[in-house]
């Protein structure tokens, strides 16, 4: 096991995976998301912004939710998240629609083999193409 210091209270704790934060601030974390998501259920039309004065959670940290899919803001809504690759507004995860659609485009041809073309065999042999034996 690695023992690492945790991210956001500098305790020890015996690392797993994930994110470099100790059980209890994990915990913490579930706790201040169920709040989060709580408040977006009840406030539809809120904003990044609203979420973290009302909520007293990090900008960072909602991103984060965001980007991981956890949390989606309403459509129509501008939750200040883009699409990292062509900067389009979006309501979760890291890319738009037409980025996604895109990409699985461009792993699905890169995925596939070109057919390699049979040799062509001409069935005419001429007379120089022919075996030949010698008179002894």
């Amino acid at each position: 096991m690695d023992v690492k210091n945790c991210k956001r209270c500098r305790r020890l704790f015996n690392y797993i995976g994930g994110q470099p934060i100790c059980p209890q601030c994990r915990e913490e974390l579930e706790k201040k998301f169920q709040e989060v998501k709580k408040y977006l259920f009840d406030n539809r039309n809120s904003t990044i912004r609203d979420v973290v004065e009302n909520c007293d959670v990090e900008e960072s940290q909602v991103r984060q939710w965001v980007r991981e899919e956890r949390l989606e803001f309403s459509s129509g809504i501008d939750a200040g998240v883009v699409c990292e690759n062509c900067g389009a507004p979006i309501s979760s995860g890291r890319f738009c629609d037409k980025c996604k659609a895109s990409m699985i485009n461009d792993l699905q041809a890169a995925g596939r083999r070109p057919e390699l073309e049979a040799p062509k065999v001409d069935k005419r042999q001429t007379h120089e193409n022919r075996m030949r034996f010698l008179n002894q």
